[in-house]
């Protein structure tokens, strides 16, 4: 029995039930660690490219532009750049260009050639000439007919007999060329192109049928083949942006 006046003494809880009481484990439990989450990127910044510029160069007569308007329009952030070559030194032009329109052949295991078209073969001469008077003409027609040729001349050696041989000292240009035949001087043979390319008031043209073409490509440096030189490739090709290669 307790003492009167004394209050009796309450038995304090084992170590054990009072950790269990206030932390709510088991003694001798130990908390697990939380995994960390990995933290989300809600606005990924993209990659920027290196600003460029995509040269091409293109001999005179040569029509890329439907594949420039193209190209603007596949590839906005990249311009383009038109460097006009000379078909004589269309090769050694390569270096400084991307990719370019030349006139083949051109032989060089080296390059990449895409043959685009061939273009048709005019004869040029005064608008007050007899040869103006049809519709088309053949070599059997020309019979006659002082031939100029320039020295810048790309369909090479025509062979088209009954031609006589100018009396005046080689021209340099077919824009003289064209110049000189506008004068009744003679005719001059040359692709369809660079008759529209120097037409003159005073001067017109007509096919050559069976007459020399002269083939346009498309070519570049196997070893400089970039993803640029590849669009444009897709472009000349008739390839969509959804398009494999």
């Amino acid at each position: 029995m307790a003492s009167p006046g004394r209050r009796p003494q309450r038995r304090s809880a084992a170590p054990g039930r009072r950790q269990t009481a206030a932390t709510g484990r088991k003694p001798g439990s130990q908390k697990k660690p939380q995994k960390k989450s990995a933290p989300v990127v809600f606005d990924a910044v993209p990659e920027v490219e290196e600003p460029r510029t995509f040269r091409l160069g293109a001999v005179p007569g040569a029509t890329p532009g439907k594949w420039i308007d193209a190209w603007k329009q596949r590839m906005p952030h990249v311009p383009l750049e038109l460097i006009p070559i000379e078909a004589a030194e269309q090769r050694a032009a390569l270096e400084g260009v991307d990719a370019a329109l030349v006139r083949l052949p051109l032989e060089d295991d080296s390059l990449h050639i895409i043959t685009l078209y061939e273009e048709t073969p005019v004869v040029v001469a005064s608008i007050d000439s007899h040869l103006m008077s049809v519709d088309e003409l053949s070599a059997a027609d020309l019979a006659g007919e002082v031939l100029i040729t320039p020295d810048d001349d790309v369909l090479g050696s025509l062979d088209l007999p009954g031609t006589l041989t100018p009396a005046f000292p080689p021209l340099a240009t077919t824009e003289e060329a064209i110049a000189t035949a506008a004068s009744g001087a003679g005719i001059v043979v040359v692709p369809m192109s660079l008759a529209r390319m120097h037409h003159r008031k005073d001067a017109d043209h007509r096919p050559l049928v069976a007459g020399p073409t002269s083939t346009v490509a498309l070519v570049w440096p196997r070893e400089r083949t970039t993803p640029d030189v590849e669009t444009f490739v897709g472009i000349v090709r008739g390839r969509t942006s959804n398009s494999s290669r």
